[in-house]
């Protein structure tokens, strides 16, 4: 299970219990490569949001690893910490329930403790564990740890809000300067040693200060401040031999085995003696087998197990028999590399030939989800890297720019325990939704259109009733690329219309010559069209698009052909369709695909008219649009009339005229 799939320690589709332990897993080592990850977003053009999100999940931070001796056992454990200058203020250590020392120091009084608490965090998902929830819970293990600058014991503890494949799996825990610690601290009664001093009127027994001061109660650090302390306190630790300086990420390596059918074979073998070995070149690609089901085997294995004619197989270049890997890769395996094999896709002896990829990478322009900023995103860089360094691709970076389209939503409909169900199966009785037939009740929901969460339109059904081209308009017509959109299928009613009466215009009132006005408005929408499209702003294309036609179905003179044709080019890149259809009856033999897009001229573009907003006594009473070339006395004429009900029975004393922008009356 994927962590969003639990909730409550359960599966949100069937309410199955679900329960962590450890598999041997296949992993890919992103970590080796997390500074040039970071480092490298600076050469992209992408959106600041998605390079910050990348940044912050990388998360490099320095601070010092800390060795910690467990007082009568041989045995110690790492905390890296951001922050060793508070060390005299650490008063227990944290474990993390799967830790590997867990079981070794817990005292035979505590064990009984300990393993029900093991027990109970396995029910959760990592996510639960990371939540923000003031009531943390944990067990005492009876063992202590020798803090390494006072050589003092402080008790040793499990918590499930620290984890095991983060950092070392331990913390060392400052309850005066951390929130977390300071609510366990309360919970379980634990010492709190103020060691950064705070303002006189804070109150450190109702909450921690995690703000800046001078150290205190620290020996040889007292007053000095966080950045003078840290390197002091470091330097203390490396003389000493319990701690470094460590520059640490919070990038974990990427975990890349899936128990499942589905997926791509790892190409791996393993022999009888234990060792592993790739499949030969010349054995590639190593293809699944057809199963008659899917499920894991009886003892736990995964599905692949079930076909042992598969499993079983030889080493081609040894001839001695091998196993397959049973295991499969996950989906990020395809999408982290197509783009590759698009560059060169009919090539037998490689992905991708160097001089496709010299031509085609890195990918000019990506339009993708912000939902895949910390995914696929950072998968695609990070496998670029590797195939670069293996000498494989020209480039390092993938995608030179990237802009985020807003995501559709739509009404989604979910019970408590957190399964979605599709709108046809809900019912509405009063103003609450449940299951049809059932006392299952649901909440109504505004969520991202998603298969996972049942609340797809079918674009086959759309295109049925309204067509492709009307589809793709409204998408596009439906709001900025980079905003979130509702969904409402009646609004494809407007631009159904809108293409309909387009195609009656242009089979009906066009001729060789046309009106001059509809010609110089003509120029206007190429210049217009043709920034919004630069632009990415589709949806004020559209509505420039629909202002031309309302002025041409209201003209009463025919659009020109040359400017009709113009129209439809600019028409093209939203509905194809039709566009294609309207330029084959104007007379083209080839596609419109091929032809340059429209140009308009400069000095047609230029606005002839201005508008003048009015006050009287300074508020404004109305507007009233001339020609920029009338003159000043005529625009003051105007203008008192267009208010002539506010100065009537009134003097105007004063007249003020801003050129091009306002009249200003003064009436007593």
């Amino acid at each position: 299970m994927a962590n969003e799939e639990v909730k409550d320690g359960k599966y949100v589709e069937t309410g199955d219990e679900v329960i962590k332990k450890p598999i041997r897993q296949w992993m890919l080592k992103i970590t080796a490569y997390a500074e040039r990850l970071l480092q490298d977003l600076d050469e992209l053009d992408w959106p600041e949001s998605i390079k910050t999100m990348q940044r912050e999940w990388i998360g490099k931070s320095e601070g010092a690893d800390v060795v910690f001796k467990v007082a009568d056992k041989p045995v110690e454990f790492t905390v890296y910490t951001t922050r060793p200058d508070t060390l005299f203020g650490a008063t227990y250590c944290v474990l993390a329930p799967e830790h590997s020392l867990v079981k070794e120091i817990t005292t035979p009084e505590q064990k009984a403790e300990v393993d029900a608490y093991i027990e109970k965090t396995s029910h959760k998902s990592a996510q639960d564990r990371m939540a923000d929830v003031r009531e943390k819970t944990g067990a005492f293990t009876g063992a202590y740890a020798i803090n390494p600058v006072n050589d003092k014991k402080i008790p040793i503890y499990i918590a499930d809000y620290v984890l095991g494949d983060y950092g070392y799996g331990a913390i060392m825990a400052v309850p005066a300067h951390d929130q977390r610690d300071w609510d366990f601290a309360k919970k379980f009664d634990i010492p709190v040693i103020q060691v950064i001093e705070a303002p006189a009127d804070f109150d450190l027994t109702k909450a921690a200060w995690e703000g800046d001061g001078a150290l205190i109660n620290s020996e040889f650090l007292n007053g000095l401040h966080v950045k003078e302390s840290k390197a002091k306190m470091i330097e203390f630790l490396t003389e000493k031999g319990v701690g470094k300086r460590t520059i640490n990420y919070k990038l974990r390596d990427w975990l890349f085995a899936r128990q499942r059918y589905w997926g791509e074979p790892f190409p791996i073998i393993h022999l009888e003696d234990g060792t592993l070995k790739s499949v030969p070149f010349k054995d590639l690609p190593v293809l699944l087998p057809p199963l008659p089901q899917f499920k894991p085997t009886a003892e736990g294995e995964a599905p692949l197990a079930n076909c042992p004619e598969w499993v079983n197989t030889i080493d081609s270049e040894t001839g001695k028999p091998a196993k397959r890997e049973i295991n499969t890769m996950p989906q990020w395996a395809g999408s982290s590399w197509y783009f590759l094999r698009f560059c060169d896709p009919h090539n037998d002896e490689a992905f991708a030939s160097k001089e496709a990829q010299e031509y085609w990478m890195p990918v000019d322009f990506y339009v993708g989800g912000v939902e895949h900023a910390v995914l696929h995103l950072l998968y695609a860089r990070f496998w670029q890297k590797v195939l670069y360094d293996a000498g494989l691709v020209t480039c390092k970076e993938p995608f030179k720019k990237l802009v985020n389209q807003g995501m559709i939503v739509a009404y989604s409909y979910q019970d408590d325990a957190g399964k979605y169900y599709y709108p046809k199966d809900i019912e509405q009785r009063g103003k609450e939704y449940f299951v049809k037939g059932t006392d299952i009740k649901v909440n109504k929901q505004i969520d991202k259109m998603s298969k996972s969460r049942n609340n797809v339109v079918n674009p086959d059904e759309v295109i049925q009733e309204y067509g492709a081209d009307a589809l793709r308009m409204y998408e596009m017509f439906m709001g900025p690329i980079d905003a979130e959109k509702p969904w409402a299928t009646e609004g494809i009613n407007g631009i159904s219309r809108f293409l309909k009466r387009v195609w009656t215009l242009m089979t009906t009132k066009v001729a060789n010559t046309g009106s001059e006005e509809l010609s110089r408005q003509m120029h206007k929408l190429i210049k217009g069209v043709t920034e919004d499209m630069e632009r990415l702003t589709f949806n004020t294309a559209t509505a420039k698009m629909m202002e031309f036609v309302n002025a041409w179905s209201k003209s009463e003179q025919p659009l020109a052909k040359s400017d009709a044709e113009k129209f439809v080019q600019m028409l093209s890149p939203q509905a194809p369709f039709m566009a294609e259809e309207l330029w084959a009856y104007f007379g083209h033999d080839k596609t419109i695909t091929y032809e340059p897009w429209p140009t308009y001229d400069a000095s047609q573009t230029k606005e002839n008219n201005m508008t003048i907003a009015v006050q009287v006594n300074g508020k404004r009473r109305a507007d009233f649009t001339v020609a920029k070339d009338t003159d000043k006395d005529a625009i003051i004429a105007h203008a008192k009339q267009s208010v002539q009900s506010y100065l009537d029975g009134h003097e105007v004393i004063k007249e003020i005229y801003v050129p091009g922008k306002l009249v200003s009356l003064v009436i007593k």
